[in-house]
């Protein structure tokens, strides 16, 4: 018999969890990755929301999936049918919505979802009135429904779960769960600047995360307790980085890398880590493979089942991710091997940082008051990440690194042609449909139509 699948996700959390080593209050997750294998070299397609969730749930690229922004400003992907839910439906599988989905409309509105993406069920409780902070709730009472749903669902078919939590994402609760942060003992992780107003804001990530890790703790024991644990497919992952200045939708490792720890019952790699290059776009052809599934034609990853047999194994040896939209348009394109990133941004005429693009929080506000502005990106860059982890020289230009350099530029060139990607024949023209900030708009959710891109009628 098929085994379940349990796709558990988090908004914004990046790998800045008590299970990668940061100083976070999230035991129960903890718990879960000592009894799984833990993914520590795993990324995400895209550093934006839905790009990087549609890209894991189809199994391709943002652009060829269709998904070149936020699905709440209008963009979609190109066929629903492509999307894991569906395609599991065909292989007998009983699919439910739990909470955030971001594939279609509005994260806040799973119902309107689930119906368009086509799930069997959705199980997410009301949300109505609820403001931003307290939206870590509406996390608590979505996993006391999945508990309940759990006890009582049919034994007979394999189902297929999807649970989204609000949390880690903007604005953060004004407290935590079980306990608040300190905001004067706690250290932002690294790029976040240790200052006042950063430590504070980082103390509401902390408070976030408590709520997210007593929910997660209610579905693991109903697990348990059904039965249920020993038969599922367990994948717990975020969409990107935190929501802090340089981190988000950024192709730097603060942006892209992710939280990846799944369970497969009856592994040899439970309680174990693996430092192998993995995609998220990997994860669908790897779950055909777990569940001896046909793969569809248009799955654009690679495979990693065989992880989970053995250790020292190798799926691929570089990754690739992009941005197009987040609310403005910013064009970049990436590709990363375990030494080396090489990042290139197509839009010549705007290499300034895209304000917009970055979340409204006092971190970013204490940017804005020292000149965040005038930073500009280099149009390309290449970086050694044995030497420079933090991604910040920029060795391009350096005669000694020329080959790497041309290596380089070969990989990405690779991914782009082999999956066609559009920014080769030229910019992605902006459609009706699609809401989109001017590159210079500083607020992302600003009021001012003229900080909008009007098209002609």
């Amino acid at each position: 018999m098929k085994k379940n699948i349990i796709y558990i996700h988090t908004h914004d959390s990046g790998r800045v969890l008590s299970p990668y080593g940061y100083d976070v209050p999230t035991p129960h997750l903890q718990d879960f990755a000592e009894d799984a294998t833990l993914f520590k070299q795993a990324y995400s397609a895209g550093p934006t929301c839905s790009p990087s969730r549609a890209a894991l749930l189809t199994g391709m690229y943002p652009h060829s999936n269709g998904m070149f922004g936020l699905s709440q400003r209008g963009f979609t992907l190109n066929d629903y049918n492509q999307h894991l839910a569906n395609y599991l439906k065909k292989q007998g599988y009983h699919t439910a919505l739990c909470g955030i989905q971001h594939e279609s409309s509005s994260y806040l509105d799973p119902d309107t979802g689930a119906k368009t993406i086509g799930y069997d069920e959705n199980l997410s409780t009301d949300n109505t009135g609820m403001s931003e902070e307290e939206l870590v709730q509406w996390d608590y009472n979505n996993a006391s429904q999945v508990s309940a749903w759990l006890k009582d669902r049919d034994q007979e078919q394999p189902f297929f779960l999807s649970l989204g939590f609000f949390a880690t994402h903007r604005r953060f609760p004004l407290e935590g769960r079980q306990q608040n942060a300190d905001a004067d003992h706690v250290n932002p992780p690294y790029p976040v600047p240790d200052r006042p107003e950063s430590r504070a804001d980082y103390a509401g990530y902390l408070n976030s995360a408590t709520w997210f890790d007593e929910a997660f703790h209610i579905v693991i024991e109903t697990l348990k307790e059904t039965g249920l644990y020993e038969q599922s497919i367990i994948i717990f992952t975020t969409d990107h980085g935190i929501a802090f200045p340089f981190s988000k939708c950024t192709l730097y490792d603060s942006g892209i890398g992710v939280s990846l720890i799944v369970r497969v019952p009856e592994s040899q790699m439970q309680g174990k880590v693996v430092d192998d290059l993995v995609s998220q776009v990997d994860i669908f052809p790897t779950l055909c493979d777990l569940q001896d599934m046909a793969q569809p034609d248009y799955l654009q990853g690679t495979s990693f089942a065989h992880v989970f047999d053995k250790e020292e194994t190798e799926a691929r040896d570089d990754i690739f991710a992009e941005i197009n939209f987040h609310t403005s348009y910013e064009p970049a394109r990436a590709v990363r091997t375990k030494r080396y990133k090489y990042v290139r941004y197509f839009d010549d005429d705007y290499l300034w940082i895209n304000q917009s693009n970055i979340d409204n929080s006092p971190t970013k506000s204490y940017y804005i008051e020292h000149a965040l502005g005038d930073v500009k990106k280099d149009k390309e860059a290449l970086y050694d990440l044995l030497y420079d982890a933090g991604e910040r020289h920029n060795i391009a230009g350096e005669a000694a690194y020329e080959d790497v350099l041309t290596d380089m530029r070969a990989r990405l060139a690779t991914y782009q042609e082999q999956t066609d990607d559009p920014i080769l024949n030229g910019h992605i023209d902006v459609q009706p449909e699609w809401k989109v900030n001017k590159r210079s708009c500083v607020n992302p959710s600003s009021k001012d139509p003229d900080d909008y891109i009007s098209l002609p009628e």
